[in-house]
């Protein structure tokens, strides 16, 4: 099955000549957080994750059925296929370097972008290997291609010297590749069992043809020290797994595969898996290319689709004329889903590729589940009866609570004492609107004249609010800022919060793009995260990013959010006409309200970043809280001393 999406490659295909070289390594160690997200413990365990797609690759084009993950007692990791083997034969372009120092040493480098090799992958940016060797103090490569064993070693992107043959491998074949992640870069922090056991496994049931074998060296008392993973159930075993011992709404979860190739003539295939449940709060994990997607993309919004056209359809059928009500809102409300689907080229936004943003995936995800969903459901009308049952009440329930939140809206300035610098907006519900924090009546003059009065509401601060860290309560009390913010908010703090009170939809901290605003962030973030934690929680909290530079050249018009892209503009030029001129913004205030709404308030070409806690490291997000903001300097002293060599740039 797996052979049917390499369109008709086959594995002698796959030689020197399959890698592509698009740019150096370079900038990899001076900016780690461009290529993995950062130099956190997330960023560190995405390295295992990367080389691990590599061998999915190969699994999923149907050259490899058994992956090996270890975790060694040094903290290195070991990961081993029985694929094809990266080529060790010297580069067409590069002919004093084997296929596999070019692709191990270069940025965008790999057999991964003409399709020749591969009709679908994961490691698709073909930065993986050489991003997560430049990071490691070693890397060690070992290849078994034609009966033969090779080895190379690296330390922090450098080859410690060429491919060399080490012996006779007969029975063996596929890559092994061995790293140690550098101090240098990533501190104190160390690959945990059970955060690699977790994401292992998941690849497992994304890929029912593959056996991964697991074992690490490290014991933490709770994550097995070895095991198998083979689902040939895949997605619908995942599930059913999840929900074991839950009641459900369906007896059997809406569950299939669709290969794109015969029902589109396209490569690629998408597998699903979807049940209801009272007993827990709704989820969905998406993958591209076996690639988790935890923001999502298009092809979460072609399943929901799906989903949602054929549920009011099924209504429309049982007439039940309330289904018409139902939104994807209602779906995901005890909605357990898991989608995952393979195609061709797919875009990522980031190279930490988080969200999926190929549009045809959406066309095809849709298409392909729609038909499905609709004979399922009128196969099993019991299940069908008993979803369509709940997700009109749900609908019921939202449209109840909008209307009093309308109505409580309506009346709310005379129900609450708004603060007096509060820029209210003209919208009568929460959906939709919006509340910029701004640093300083000079800011919020600008954006004053650059917002949308109808969803749009400001708050200007003056300075630096209260760092509530050990603050006492009758302090958070009294202080007026605060007291400011809980009121235009209309919550309480701490216990007393409730989200379903919140005024509105989005908050948003704009501050200035330079230390003194990244502090008043810091504070706010910190006020949120102790006092209004379900609103992190809940995705209402977001940055907004305002640019530092201004480029012009005649009619044209760039924002850059740093120097290193004011640096690229300037390299490649504007496409203009005369010279380029460079203006920096120094504040919120210098910004003119037209270059503050398109850079930084219209939600259609601005860009925001949504405050996120990582549930995994959720603990470890408050003690860092609190070392980096509590009362105890010693604490911030010594976080200063641990991570002073990471820094990159001092903007003082």
């Amino acid at each position: 099955m797996a052979n049917d999406l390499l369109s008709g490659a086959q594995a002698d295909d796959y030689n020197a000549d399959s890698i592509e070289v698009l740019e150096g390594l370079e900038p990899v160690r001076k900016r780690p957080g461009m290529y993995i997200g950062g130099t956190d413990e997330r960023a560190l365990h995405h390295m295992v994750a990367e080389v691990l797609d590599n061998s999915m690759d190969e699994a999923v084009a149907g050259h490899a059925n058994r992956i090996e993950a270890e975790l060694n007692a040094d903290y290195s990791v070991t990961i081993r296929d029985n694929g094809r083997g990266i080529p060790i034969d010297p580069h067409p372009k590069f002919p004093d370097k084997s296929a596999l120092e070019v692709i191990l040493c270069t940025l965008h480098a790999g057999g991964k972008f003409s399709g020749k090799a591969y009709q679908t992958s994961g490691g698709l940016h073909g930065v993986g290997a050489s991003v997560v060797n430049a990071l490691s103090d070693s890397m060690v490569v070992q290849v078994a291609r034609n009966k033969e064993l090779y080895e190379q070693s690296f330390s922090r992107g450098v080859p410690l010297g060429g491919v060399e043959k080490i012996g006779a491998a007969p029975n063996r074949r596929g890559t092994t590749v061995t790293f140690h992640a550098d101090e240098q870069i990533f501190g104190s922090h160390r690959f945990k069992p059970a955060r690699m056991f977790k994401s292992i496994r998941s690849k497992a049931y994304l890929f029912s043809g593959v056996e991964i074998r697991w074992k690490s060296a490290i014991d933490d008392g709770e994550t097995p020290t070895e095991a198998t993973f083979h689902f040939p159930g895949g997605l619908a075993d995942y599930l059913g797994e999840t929900l074991s011992g839950l009641s459900t709404y369906a007896e059997r979860p809406f569950a299939g595969t669709v290969d794109f190739q015969e029902k589109f003539n396209t490569p690629g295939k998408v597998e699903w898996a979807i049940n209801w449940t009272p007993s827990r709060d709704g989820f969905i994990q998406s993958y591209c290319n076996t690639v988790p997607t935890p923001e999502g993309g298009t092809h979460e919004a072609g399943f929901w689709a799906a989903i949602l056209k054929g549920i009011r359809a099924y209504g429309e059928l049982a007439n039940n004329k309330k289904a018409a009500s139902i939104t994807r809102d209602d779906l995901t409300t005890g909605g357990s889903a898991l989608v995952s689907c393979f195609i061709r080229e797919p875009e990522f936004v980031g190279q930490t590729k988080d969200r999926l943003a190929t549009v045809e995936a959406q066309r095809l995800v849709e298409n392909a589940i729609r038909d499905h969903f609709d004979t399922w459901l009128a196969a099993d009308t019991k299940s069908a009866g008993a979803i369509l049952d709940f997700l009109v009440l749900r609908a019921e329930e939202r449209l109840r609570r909008r209307q009093e939140k309308e109505t409580a809206r309506k009346s709310a300035t005379k129900k609450l004492r708004l603060p007096g610098k509060l820029v209210d907006c003209s919208a009568t519900n929460r959906e939709g609107t919006e509340l910029f924090i701004v640093e300083g009546d000079s800011a919020g003059g600008s954006a004053k004249m650059a917002r949308d009065r109808k969803t749009q509401a400001l708050l200007p601060l003056r300075g630096k609010i209260l760092n509530v860290l050990g603050a006492a309560s009758s302090k958070l009390g009294s202080n007026a800022e605060i007291s400011d913010l809980t009121q235009a908010l209309g919550v309480g703090l701490g216990t007393k919060f409730n989200v379903d009170d919140l005024r509105y939809d989005k908050i948003i901290i704009m501050t200035d793009a330079d230390v003194d605003g990244a502090h008043i962030a810091a504070l706010l973030m910190t006020f949120f995260f102790t006092q209004m934690r379900p609103m992190i929680d809940t995705g209402h909290l977001y940055l907004a990013c305002p640019p530092l530079f201004r480029l012009t050249q005649g009619a044209k018009r760039i924002y850059c959010l740093d120097e290193a892209e004011r640096d690229a503009w300037l390299e490649k030029g504007l496409g203009g006409k005369g010279k380029i001129d460079v203006s920096r913004f120094k504040g919120l205030g210098e910004m003119d309200a037209k270059d503050l709404k398109d850079t930084t308030m219209n939600p259609m070409t601005r860009k925001l970043i949504r405050v996120t806690i990582d549930e995994d490291v959720a603990g470890e997000t408050g003690d860092l809280v609190e070392r980096l903001m509590g009362k105890k300097p010693e604490k911030r002293f010594e976080y200063i001393q641990e991570n002073a060599q990471f820094v990159e740039e001092l903007d003082v």
